[in-house]
């Protein structure tokens, strides 16, 4: 099927098509730096293991198409990925100020219960365990 639409598609579509993707990547890069509000809630997420993953993934697809790329292609592959970096940089200098108020908080106390001594199992004579089913009695 690949090898069809490779055939059916002009090298202007591809073009398009490579940009579209490089600019969905971006803007999935952006959202998980806290850049563009999540759509539900109107608050900005930062996650920064997902955002590092995605720019990470767009300096591979650089590397892995250098050469092969029109001068457009590589223009906006380039600057969405430098864009990216700073914005990174900017969310991780941002990140521990907001990482201590979090951790300054107290976490909820557990009350513990004191173990409870089961009651033996049964043994085989033969000294091994013997199966009992329990419903709970």
């Amino acid at each position: 099927m690949a090898e069809y639409q490779n055939m059916t598609v002009s090298s202007g579509e591809m073009a398009q098509r490579f940009i579209e993707f490089v600019m969905m990547q971006a803007q999935n890069a952006a959202f998980m730096l806290g850049q563009i509000p999540h759509p539900q809630t109107g608050k900005a997420e930062v996650n920064l293991d997902v955002a590092q993953m995605l720019i990470d993934q767009l300096v591979m697809i650089q590397e892995k198409t250098k050469g092969n790329l029109n001068s457009d292609e590589s223009k906006i592959l380039a600057g969405a990925i430098s864009n990216l970096q700073i914005a990174f940089v900017e969310a991780v200098r941002e990140e521990p100020a907001d990482t201590a108020s979090v951790k300054a908080e107290t976490p909820p106390q557990v009350e513990q219960k004191p173990p409870t001594d089961p009651a033996p199992e049964p043994l085989d004579p033969d000294g091994k365990r013997k199966f009992v089913k329990s419903y709970g009695s």
